[in-house]
């Protein structure tokens, strides 16, 4: 068994997971294998137990934030199992953690998170990795775990990979030949970093919510519509039904919107545009950074 850092978190698995670091110390969480079933739900009933199933991949228990038993069919493709792992299945274990965990890809601006919300195919890691290539340091990549007390919201970063199609890798100078699959029959390729890549929480300061139109720009939005948005691109949200975790997800989303900034950014669906987008918002960040300045001085 092998101790790896994501999230924030000292995972000890017993699946080789390359893609994230090693590490060392007392596990926060552990995976292992084993067999799946009712009374091992049973036996550790507190509340805070998700059993399920993945088609084509496995059964999976997650108990209490800080264990995961899998019990994957045989002959699953492993990268497939790792994928699983990594995205749906640590996302419910986060939100056991008390996280908040948006589908989101997140920068680090001037020490500070900029993150970029939207669904599946609506250019996160594009443009995550976007700015990457123009220096910039990443947390992470389509899972954004929060931890909001009181206070600034904190991201917890996530593992140095990313996952994009490989037209978007081509048009970001990437050598797609030289990437692997995600998975067995994914579309997306692996674009692992050997630089940049943020290690250590930041404070989250604004959240972009992407949305596809006729011209590029960016647009405040009010607080219901951003509650409705973090609502809407929320993972693990249909995993986790008890009503504590309901009222409790709310309640964090309505913190997070006291606290972060909140714009569309409505985007031509052109990846020859990416310079363009990145200098959008720059500009717009640099902005509100002049504003803040004003304000403090008015102060």
């Amino acid at each position: 068994m092998k101790s790896y850092k994501a999230y924030n978190l000292c995972i000890a698995s017993e699946l080789q997971l390359p893609e994230l670091i090693e590490s060392e110390g007392a596990p926060d969480a552990i995976v292992r294998f084993g067999k799946v079933d009712n009374a091992t739900a049973m036996q550790h009933d507190s509340g805070q137990n998700f059993v399920g199933e993945i088609p084509e991949v496995g059964e999976f228990f997650i108990h209490d934030g800080r264990e995961i038993l899998m019990n994957p069919l045989p002959g699953v493709n492993e990268a497939l199992l790792r994928t699983v792992l990594l995205g749906p299945i640590l996302c419910v274990l986060l939100r056991q953690r008390g996280l908040l965990v948006l589908h989101a890809s997140c920068i680090d601006m001037n020490n500070k998170g900029v993150a970029f919300m939207g669904g599946s195919g609506w250019g996160k890691s594009t443009l995550a990795t976007a700015f990457h290539n123009h220096g910039y340091n990443v947390l992470t990549d389509d899972v954004l775990p929060i931890q909001i007390k009181t206070g600034q919201p904190v991201v917890f970063p996530s593992y140095p990979q990313f996952k994009l199609w490989p037209e978007a890798a081509t048009s970001l100078g990437q050598d797609t030949k030289s990437l692997l699959p995600v998975s067995q029959n994914s579309f997306k390729v692996a674009y692992k970093l050997s630089r940049g890549f943020q290690q250590t929480p930041l404070p989250l300061h604004h959240i972009y919510v992407l949305d596809k139109g006729s011209e590029h720009k960016i647009t405040k939005i009010k607080p219901q519509e951003a509650f409705v948005e973090l609502v809407r691109h929320t993972r693990a949200i249909s995993s986790m039904t008890e009503q504590e975790f309901i009222a409790d997800h709310l309640h964090l989303c309505s913190e997070l919107i006291k606290n972060v900034s909140f714009c569309r950014f409505t985007r031509k669906p052109s990846l020859e545009d990416l310079p363009t987008l990145l200098k959008l918002i720059e500009d717009d960040l640099a902005q509100v950074s002049q504003k803040n300045e004003v304000h403090y001085t008015l102060l």
